[in-house]
């Protein structure tokens, strides 16, 4: 009789670890590990396509070099910050998208020179450069969101009770978002 009590007892034990939600913790934070990765790769792909384009740039114009080597600088620094899936904290998020912020007003100022140069707009290896840059920062959006959705979905999942326990015993810690610069914040100014 008793060992038929310690085999009950010990196959609640087993049952009720089995419905703690470990498992499930760790699968939700593969999953943002595999999208911060897809961001990453969206951004390095972005970054390999800007010495194509200041080049093709170069080629096409006597383009001012001030404009062409911040380009060039604020994608060495872009591609210098790289954060581990593991420490995904808001403030090393914050580090990483300055770091592309910075790229992105760079690219921006590049792109906005080109209106002078006629002839490099009508140069077909920039215009296809231009079309790719476009659309890789349609991708960055994409898995920008992406990956705040995985992330939305792995904290409220280890902030619920009583998950929130068992994510504390494992140290399963929230992880930071993406977010919009405060610049973003400012509607541009159009005049015509």
């Amino acid at each position: 009789m008793k060992r038929l009590f310690f085999y009950l007892i010990g196959f609640l034990m087993i049952s009720s670890l089995s419905s703690c939600g470990y498992n499930t913790m760790v699968q939700k934070d593969e999953n943002v590990e595999a999208q911060w990765a897809n961001v990453q790769n969206a951004y390095q792909r972005r970054a390999d396509l800007v010495p194509n384009l200041v080049n093709t740039v170069k080629g096409a114009a006597n383009f001012e070099k001030e404009t062409l080597t911040q380009v060039i600088e604020a994608r060495a620094k872009a591609t210098s910050v790289n954060i581990s899936p593991d420490n995904l904290t808001p403030e090393n998020i914050q580090r990483f998208q300055q770091a592309q912020g910075e790229l992105s007003s760079a690219l921006s100022r590049l792109l906005v020179s080109v209106e002078r140069y006629p002839e490099l707009k009508a140069n077909q290896n920039f215009l296809e450069l231009q079309a790719q840059l476009e659309g890789t920062e349609n991708r960055i959006s994409v898995e920008r969101r992406k990956f705040n959705e995985s992330v939305q979905d792995y904290n409220s999942y280890i902030r619920s009770f009583p998950r929130n326990l068992i994510a504390g015993m494992f140290d399963f810690e929230k992880k930071g978002y993406f977010e919009a610069d405060a610049a973003a914040q400012q509607a541009p100014t159009v005049e015509f």
